[in-house]
């Protein structure tokens, strides 16, 4: 085995900190600042320092590894990237105020990649002819940039990151199929080897497009993500990936539509409170903006809508909120007291909860005036159902129907079936077995690298700091000289001899810095194992510490040395 590298923290650039940042609201963020792992430049950019770079080209190796084992190649395109192929793809302005972009000093206009199925696409178009050159995966690790509104949590949410992405490019579904199989193989190998604790769930494709989307997460409290849990089945979803299947009801006993004078009762609770009806028994319709075109929501009163869940749903349609102005130029929507019955020119879209046969409270259409025994199917239409409730705690299952659990995740990887929807914006064809053009089919496949630092910090740390998995921290070894002149010259001794054996070994061989200041360092930046070279140093025994456990045994220098080689 080759010989490693000891990093002597006297030469090395880490400055560690003693207290929490005055930003920083989540553990990952706190602990990578104090730690010297990463530096903040402005809002949503950071430096990656010495010791964060380890464990990011750590990660980085990681994911290498397991992309070549099942055949991707891997390539590097640029960040810079000019507007038309992504002008022709719609994204340009489907992505809004989240690109970066630019122009060159004779006016054409760029961006900042986000992320690159139109470049990818184009690549393969130009080196691709025939489907003897097909199947092909091929990936990049790369720089990505997004104009998020609130950057936050440290480099969790960030304006640059660091993300893989491949993509698979197939004559026929099936292939895509089983492109889109090695890849979750791959990223099962890989999360397991980087020690995060993950759930695959099911997930919308959105504006990515496609069929059959995944993600990976990784439970956490800092997490943005919420998903679902089924406790008695193999059920895991994205919330916005759940669905509530309707279930017709016989609506023969419903009595006619009765209009009710309600004064002053705008909201679903006020309304409910007077009628003395529950808040379930009533259809709140959320008015909102489809490209521009006012689309009335139903959904159960007690319910909320998931505008993120109905922005999937519609994507890449722009979903918005109306406006006081909206209603003024609608004297027929009467604000607080719209109801289905009697919308004209309004798309009506409502959860399947609101079924055929299902009878509601509901605003008449009137100022101060709701309606009762107002039946779906009987006098009101749905133009479409679509799952567009808040998912909360204890909702049914759809595979078994047991309750829900609800937990929060970091999105660490996604991967779509996309299918033909960049092959067709770019005409990517190759020469079929038949002598005739094929339209090739694509996978997406990404993983956040950065995000995947923050995500273990999160997982792994405990109250005296960061504590990484192996393979990815920043060194196998950890050598505290805890002392003098001695001690410092048997540690540096001992790390040699482990580097020699192609152990990684960080050594604090610091002058002038206290044991006590070393060990809290030591805890801090969270390498596994910790070796101290303290005050029997000269009686050839030291202390071994699992930073894991916190379990410590002193040893005979070389039972020490023998251990750690393996």
């Amino acid at each position: 085995m080759a010989a490693a590298q000891v990093q002597r923290m006297s030469r090395l650039m880490v400055k560690t900190l003693r207290d929490d940042p005055a930003d920083a609201e989540t553990l990952s963020h706190k602990l990578l600042v104090r730690a010297g792992y990463v530096r903040r430049n402005a809002a949503g950019i950071w430096t990656w320092l010495p010791l964060g770079k380890k464990v990011l080209d750590n990660i980085s190796n990681i994911v290498r590894e397991e992309m070549d084992a099942i055949g991707a190649q891997e390539v590097l395109l640029p960040a810079l990237l000019p507007k038309e192929a992504y002008e022709a793809s719609g994204r340009w302005d489907e992505y809004g105020d989240l690109l970066f972009r630019l122009k060159d000093r004779k006016g054409a206009d760029y961006l900042l990649g986000p992320t690159h199925e139109e470049i990818f696409t184009q690549t393969v178009k130009d080196q691709c002819t025939s489907y003897k050159d097909l199947p092909v995966m091929l990936y990049q690790i790369q720089t990505k940039y997004r104009d998020e509104a609130r950057p936050r949590s440290g480099v969790l949410r960030g304006r640059e990151f660091q993300m893989k992405d491949s993509y698979s490019f197939d004559t026929t579904d099936e292939g895509l199929a089983e492109s889109y199989a090695l890849h979750r193989e791959a990223y099962r190998k890989i999360f397991a080897r980087l020690g995060l604790d993950y759930r695959i769930v099911s997930a919308v494709s959105g504006a990515m497009g496609g069929s059959a989307s995944e993600e990976f997460l990784a439970p956490a409290a800092a997490g943005e993500d919420t998903f679902v849990d089924c406790p008695s089945c193999e059920y895991a979803a994205n919330t916005e990936a759940v669905t509530f299947a309707a279930t017709a009801v016989d609506a023969a006993g419903t009595g006619p539509v009765e209009e009710l004078d309600t004064p002053d009762t705008p909201t679903i609770e006020s309304l409910a409170a007077l009628l003395g009806v529950p808040a379930s028994a009533t259809l709140k319709n959320l008015l909102v903006k489809v490209d521009g075109e006012i689309v009335a929501v139903g959904v159960p009163g007690d319910r909320e809508v998931d505008l993120g869940k109905l922005g999937e749903h519609l994507a890449p349609a722009v979903v918005e909120l109306v406006t006081a102005e909206d209603f003024a130029d609608r004297p027929d929507l009467v604000r607080g007291y719209v109801g289905p019955q009697g919308l004209d020119e309004v798309r009506y879209i409502a959860d399947p909860r609101v079924a055929p046969g299902t009878a509601w409270v509901t605003g008449a259409n009137k100022a101060d005036t709701h309606a009762r025994n107002v039946v779906c199917g009987r006098d009101f239409e749905v133009d479409d159902h679509l799952d567009v409730v808040v998912v909360e705690e204890g909702d049914p299952c759809p595979a078994c129907g047991a309750g829900l659990k609800l937990d929060r995740a970091i999105e660490i990887g996604h991967i779509f079936q996309l299918g033909r929807k960049y092959a067709d914006t770019f005409q990517l064809d190759v020469l079929g077995q038949q002598g005739k053009p094929v339209r090739v089919t694509m996978g997406s496949y990404g993983i956040g690298i950065s995000r995947a630092v923050a995500a273990l910090a999160e997982q792994t740390a405990d109250g005296q700091g960061l504590c990484w998995p192996a393979e990815v921290a920043p060194a196998d070894v950890h050598v505290v000289a805890a002392g003098k002149a001695l001690q410092t010259e048997v540690a540096l001794d001992v790390a040699a001899r482990l580097a020699e054996a192609g152990l990684r070994v960080l050594v604090d061989d610091r002058a002038g810095v206290s044991p006590g200041v070393k060990f809290t360092d030591a805890e801090l930046l969270g390498v596994p194992k910790i070796l101290v070279v303290g005050r029997r140093a000269g009686e050839g025994v030291v202390e071994l510490k699992e930073r894991r456990t916190g379990e410590r045994e002193e040893l005979a220098l070389e039972e020490a040395v023998s251990r750690l080689r393996g």
